[in-house]
C-alpha cells in the first residue's frame, strides 16, 4: 500500500499526499476531533490494500457468473463466509463469539472499567444475484478498524464489539433477535434458502430455543455505527465521498386485490367490461401522480402485478398487486397511503371493479440517527478533509433495531451509478478506504465524548 506522509502545510494545517486512491486529508489543528489529543490518533490510517483484498476474498464465496455474489442467508456460502469472516477477526485480537441468534459478535477490551461498549458492524449474506459491497464493505471495515488498533497500539476508553448480523437481507433478523422478541410466526418464516428462520438459525450454530439470551437491552450500549454503501445515486452524482445518515426510512406495504369480473375478450363490447388490469394500471399511474404532486422526499412503487385468469383471450377478472411507500415521516407516509386508497376507490366506482387493500407487513417505525453521532462521524469527516453531505436512507438495515436501544449513527460512502442489489453494484478502493477511515476516527471520537 502507498501509505500517507504528512508535511507541514500552511496557516497551522497538516495535509496529508493522497494514496491508495484516496482523497486528499487536511485537519485544521484549530479544530481537532475528539479525542485527537491521543497522541498519534490524528494521523491513525486503515490499511486501504488490506481492506480491499480482503473484499476480494470474501466475494469468492457464493460468486455467481454475473461477477456478484449469491450468498443468501443460512446458504452454505453463507456458512462459509462466516467462517472466513471469524477468522479475521481473530487475527484482529478480537476475543470472537456468536450468539443463540446466530449473530457473530468480537470483542475488545477498554482501558476503563463500567464502560458501556460501543458496537459497529454490519452483514455478509446477500440477495439472490446480489454484489460484492453491500454490507460486506461495513462489516470487513469494522474489522480492519479493529486490527489497526492492535497494530498501532491503541487503546480505547470502551469495549468494542464488531458484529456481523445474520440474515439482514431476509427481513433484519439478526439484529431483530438482538434487539426485540421474534415471534413463532417470524420462526416459521420461509428464507430465500428454503430453510425457515428457525431451521436457519440452527443451520449457522445459533439456538433459536434460547433467543432472549442474545437480547441487549436498553441502555446496554453506547453507541452503533454501521458504514454502508449508499446504494442510491446521490453520493456519486454529486462527488460527494461520505455521506451521512439522517435516518432510516419507514416502509409501508400494501397487498392489492382488484376485482373486476372475467369474460370474453372478444364477444364483450368495450362498453360492457369490468377489466381489473385496466383498474390496476389506472391505480399505478394514480400511485407515481400522488407521491410526486406533494414536497418531501416519499417515494412510492408498485413493484408486483400479476393478471387472473392470466389467458390471451379472457378479459382480466382479478388482479393481485403491491403498493409500498417510503419516507422518514410516519405521518406523511399514513397520508400518502390514504389518499392511494382514496383514488383507488373513486377508480372502481367509475370502472365497476373493486380494490381491496391488505397492510403486508409491520411498518417500521422511521429510525432518526442521534444528533451527537452525526456530530462524531462529521468531525471525522472534517478531519480527513471530505466532504460530507446529510441524506437519508431509503433502505432498511440493521442500524434501524440498534437505534431502539441506543444512539445510532451510519455513514454512506457512494455507490457508482446508485446501483446495487446486482452484480454490477461497485465502490471504489478509494471511497471504501475514505469510509472506513471516518468510521474508524468516529469510534475514537465517540470514545472520547460518550
Amino acid at each position: 500500500m502507498k501509505r500517507r506522509t504528512f508535511v507541514a502545510g500552511t496557516a497551522g494545517a497538516l495535509t496529508a499526499a493522497t494514496g491508495a486512491g484516496g482523497l486528499i486529508a487536511r485537519a485544521d489543528a484549530a479544530d481537532p476531533m475528539p479525542g485527537a489529543s491521543v497522541q498519534g490518533r490524528g494521523a491513525l490510517r486503515i490499511n486501504a490494500a488490506r481492506i480491499n483484498g480482503h473484499l476480494t476474498e470474501l466475494a469468492k464465496f457464493g460468486a455467481n457468473p454475473q461477477g456478484g455474489v449469491s450468498r443468501v442467508a443460512y446458504s452454505d456460502a453463507d456458512r462459509d463466509g462466516r467462517a472466513y469472516v471469524m477468522q479475521l477477526m481473530r487475527s484482529a485480537k478480537l476475543d470472537v463469539s456468536m450468539d443463540t441468534a446466530g449473530n457473530i459478535w468480537g470483542r475488545r477490551s477498554g482501558s476503563v472499567p463500567g464502560l458501556k461498549p460501543i458496537i459497529f458492524g454490519s452483514h455478509i449474506d446477500s440477495v439472490p444475484e446480489g454484489g460484492n459491497y453491500d454490507g460486506d464493505v461495513g462489516s470487513l471495515g469494522a474489522i480492519e478498524v479493529v486490527q489497526t488498533f492492535a497494530e498501532q497500539g491503541v487503546t480505547t476508553r470502551h469495549p468494542l464489539e464488531v458484529v456481523v448480523w445474520q440474515n439482514e437481507e431476509g427481513g433484519l433478523y439478526g439484529s431483530h433477535a438482538a434487539t426485540g422478541v421474534m415471534t413463532a410466526q417470524e420462526l416459521a418464516a420461509r428464507s430465500v434458502s428454503g430453510k425457515t428462520i428457525r431451521e436457519g438459525i440452527t443451520f449457522l450454530g445459533g439456538d433459536p430455543t434460547r433467543l432472549e439470551s442474545s437480547r441487549r437491552a436498553k441502555g446496554d450500549a453506547a453507541c452503533y455505527f454501521e458504514l454502508h454503501i449508499e446504494q442510491g445515486g446521490t453520493l456519486d452524482l454529486e462527488k460527494i465521498p461520505i455521506g451521512i445518515v439522517e435516518g432510516i426510512v419507514s416502509i409501508a406495504r400494501w397487498d392489492v386485490t382488484v376485482e373486476g369480473f372475467a369474460n370474453h375478450a372478444g364477444t364483450t363490447a368495450m362498453t360492457g367490461r369490468r377489466d381489473a388490469l385496466l383498474s390496476a394500471s389506472r391505480l399505478v399511474e394514480a400511485v407515481n401522480r400522488i407521491v410526486t404532486s406533494m414536497p418531501g422526499r416519499q417515494v412510492a412503487t408498485v413493484g408486483k402485478i400479476q393478471a387472473f385468469p392470466g389467458a390471451t383471450n379472457v378479459i382480466p377478472g382479478r388482479v393481485e398487486m403491491t403498493v409500498e411507500v417510503r419516507d422518514l415521516s410516519s405521518d406523511v407516509i399514513q397520508r400518502v397511503g390514504q389518499m392511494i386508497q382514496d383514488e383507488a376507490k373513486k377508480i372502481g366506482e367509475r370502472s365497476g371493479t373493486t380494490f381491496s387493500f391488505r397492510t403486508s407487513s409491520t411498518p417500521h417505525a422511521p429510525a432518526l440517527s442521534d444528533p451527537a453521532m452525526r456530530g462524531y462521524i462529521s468531525a471525522a469527516a472534517r478531519q480527513l478533509g471530505l466532504a460530507t453531505k446529510l441524506l437519508p436512507s431509503g433502505a432498511g438495515h440493521d442500524a434501524q433495531n440498534l437505534a431502539l436501544i441506543c444512539p445510532m449513527g451510519m455513514i454512506f460512502i457512494p455507490s457508482i451509478g446508485g446501483i446495487s442489489h446486482s452484480p454490477k453494484e461497485y465502490s471504489t478502493p478509494g471511497d471504501i478506504e475514505n469510509g472506513v477511515n471516518v468510521l474508524m476516527h468516529a469510534v475514537l471520537a465517540a470514545d472520547a465524548g460518550a
